[in-house]
């Protein structure tokens, strides 16, 4: 039985420290809330005079009159119940904005993820197998460049471009034409609900209108994926365990799997800090692109120093970084044993 815990616990334990993870975060995230400048009393006043008895009273209404330690308890036990409050501003449930939001964002950060690590995986085996091709070559110029323009810098161009001087692009006004309407709401994902409705025209319009701020995170942030990829196959490519299987006589196909599934685990590894960049940039490109979902929610909340709000939206994006960051471990722990905690003690 220990030798059993010992071999297949290690995900069991790191799903166990999560909640330590969320409890730690949430505190951050509760004090560095405070220090953001701005007053909610003043600004739910909308600028109208108060006596300082209102103030006073407003403040209260608030939760801003208790003691530090009473705010930060009962901040602490709403998130456990996953209540997050009400926006001061609009009135409407944090929770009940963030399951029609957030959905949207992750399908947008996730559409834009897929199409980078299918890049990643082609373009970083032509680079590694054809090392002096022309084509190669610049890809791997491309790679080394990760990181080195802003997805908001790239956003801008996109729109200058592809619709101010090209016209390719439909004006930057949402996720489809305003003169449709939403998909039925089934899932939450607003293209997988198009396209379970079968509304063609619908799936038309935001192909072309998701199709710009997709390639931007895809430029933005496949360079990051690539640059490691290219850097794990050709450390695999040129390992010990390579020059054998050739000696042995194993087939091309079978040699260059052998090579990718070695690489990938590092690669994988990455997914989770690729990805936590591409939630990030979706906030961005949603602003660019009039895009409704977490990045208006959270410039809403900055703007309108709406505390509560902004808590909730801090929350949620970082319960879906560890939960992304979780099963990048399960995944890649599972490719490559070797990563477990305690395999490399016990080997050595």
């Amino acid at each position: 039985m220990t030798h059993l815990w010992t071999r297949n616990g290690w995900w069991v334990r790191r799903l166990a420290v999560l909640p330590l993870h969320l409890l730690i975060f949430a505190l951050v995230v509760f004090f560095l809330v405070k220090l953001i400048p701005g007053d909610p009393v003043a600004v739910l006043s909308g600028g109208q005079p108060m006596t300082p008895e209102q103030y006073e009273a407003t403040r209260a209404s608030l939760g801003l009159a208790d003691p530090i330690w009473v705010q930060l308890t009962t901040f602490l036990g709403d998130a456990v119940r996953l209540d997050f409050g009400n926006s001061i501003i609009s009135g409407i449930g944090v929770m009940d904005e963030m399951s029609t939001r957030l959905p949207e964002t992750v399908e947008l950060a996730v559409m834009a993820m897929t199409i980078s690590a299918l890049l990643a995986l082609a373009l970083g085996f032509l680079v590694v197998l054809r090392p002096r091709n022309a084509v190669s070559r610049v890809i791997a110029s491309y790679a080394r460049a990760a990181g080195a323009v802003p997805d908001f810098c790239l956003g801008v161009a996109g729109v200058f471009v592809f619709y101010s001087v090209l016209h390719w692009a439909p004006a930057p006004i949402g996720r489809y034409a305003t003169s449709l309407n939403a998909p039925p709401r089934t899932t939450g994902f607003p293209f997988l609900d198009a396209l379970l409705s079968s509304d063609t025209v619908l799936m038309s319009s935001m192909i072309q209108h998701l199709w710009l701020p997709i390639g931007v995170l895809v430029v933005a942030y496949a360079p990051m994926l690539l640059k490691l990829f290219i850097r794990s196959l050709d450390q695999a490519k040129n390992a010990q365990a390579t020059r054998f299987r050739i000696a042995s006589g194993a087939s091309r196909p079978m040699v260059l799997l052998s090579v990718g599934r070695r690489a990938l685990p590092s690669t994988i590894a990455m997914f989770g800090t690729i990805f936590g960049f591409m939630v990030g940039g979706a906030v961005v490109v949603e602003q660019l692109f009039a895009i409704p979902g977490m990045g208006e929610y959270a410039v809403q909340a900055v703007t309108r120093a709406d505390f509560v709000a902004l808590r909730g939206f801090l929350l949620v994006v970082g319960a879906v970084s560890l939960i992304v960051f979780f099963l990048v471990d399960v995944v890649t722990m599972s490719l490559d044993p070797r990563r477990r905690p305690g395999v490399a003690t016990a080997g050595g």
